[in-house]
């Protein structure tokens, strides 16, 4: 596995000032990658493109919590049925947590991960965070995006995996990003589709948040309602014996330790992407700071939930 290592060391990340922005925001950021940032409020967004969440060390730590909670509330980093795969991608990668944890459970394959930004492990010196005391060595990070294709010949990979890229991807290109996911896996390998949507039954605070949230996406041409769809999304790739299952995680202390994780989860998101709301006009501060206080104290009354949505299924041989 040695060939991974010349990708090592490419991608270290600084990021500086540089001039310009978008009405609404505080400032302007560009990443030693070629990356490029603006700031609403104090959070750092992706410019020029549609994603919606932050991109900043908060967001990191809130990923790899989020990370941990699905691996506990699904019971594993992934649904589909994998048998020792040798070579595996995760696109939009992240922080590179599920591609180096995928990395140690399958130490025989080769397994990238691709973002737009490196994730923190690619970085000088960063720690890797609670049980990965090493980087593996059969994972490597390549920088790419997948609304420009991945740089992969067709048929590289035994097993695709993308996960919660709703807010990153247009409507428009869903069909077209599959039929790439299908492009890279080799026939007969897997390609798995984990997606969310909003949290249902969280009362009338609630759902002013979600409304202002899904305005605020539509803005960027991204609609967090398509979860349901990505089997359909699969099938419509040509993919072969897809399955495609729903679980909802409550939110709140009704639900035990779930709940207590999940509600961590969903104020995460709701924080981090309220400068951007704000910043579009679409409320105010004020407002959606009452609004995520009445929300959280509405879970338990109306018994919150959070869908999850998972697809898998076989390119054909």
């Amino acid at each position: 596995m040695s060939w991974f290592r010349w990708l090592r060391g490419k991608n270290r990340q600084t990021v500086t000032a540089t001039a310009g922005s978008r009405p609404g925001t505080t400032g302007a950021q560009r990443g030693s990658g070629g990356e490029q940032y603006e700031v609403y409020g104090e959070r750092r967004h992706l410019a020029d493109a549609p994603y919606v969440l932050p991109s900043d060390d908060q967001e990191i730590n809130r990923l790899d919590f989020q990370h941990f909670m699905l691996r506990y509330t699904l019971r594993g980093n992934y649904a589909a049925p994998v048998v020792s795969p040798h070579s595996i991608l995760d696109v939009g990668a992240g922080t590179g947590r599920w591609a180096m944890e995928m990395a140690q459970y399958f130490p025989d394959a080769n397994v990238i991960g691709v973002d737009v930004t490196p994730p923190p492990a690619d970085r000088e010196n960063a720690s890797l965070g609670a049980g990965l005391d090493v980087r593996p060595d059969n994972y490597a990070f390549v920088q790419g995006n997948i609304l420009n294709g991945l740089p992969f010949a067709d048929g590289s990979f035994d097993f695709v995996h993308q996960r919660l890229l709703l807010f990153a991807i247009p409507k428009e290109s869903w069909p077209a990003i599959t039929r790439e996911l299908v492009r890279v896996t080799r026939p007969g390998g897997w390609i798995e589709l984990v997606e969310t949507g909003p949290q249902q039954n969280g009362g009338p605070a609630m759902d002013k948040i979600v409304e202002w949230i899904t305005v605020a996406s539509n803005k960027r041409g991204v609609d967090p309602l398509l979860g349901p769809h990505i089997g359909g999304f699969l099938q419509g790739a040509g993919v072969a014996n897809v399955t495609a299952k729903a679980i909802t995680l409550p939110v709140g202390n009704y639900g035990g330790r779930v709940g207590k994780l999940a509600e961590t989860d969903v104020f995460g998101v709701v924080g981090g992407v309220k400068a951007l709301v704000v910043s579009q006009g679409i409320t105010t501060a004020e407002a959606y700071d009452e609004a995520m206080a009445q929300a959280r104290a509405d879970l338990d009354r109306y018994q919150c939930y959070l869908p999850f949505y998972i697809a898998f299924g076989q390119r054909p041989a």
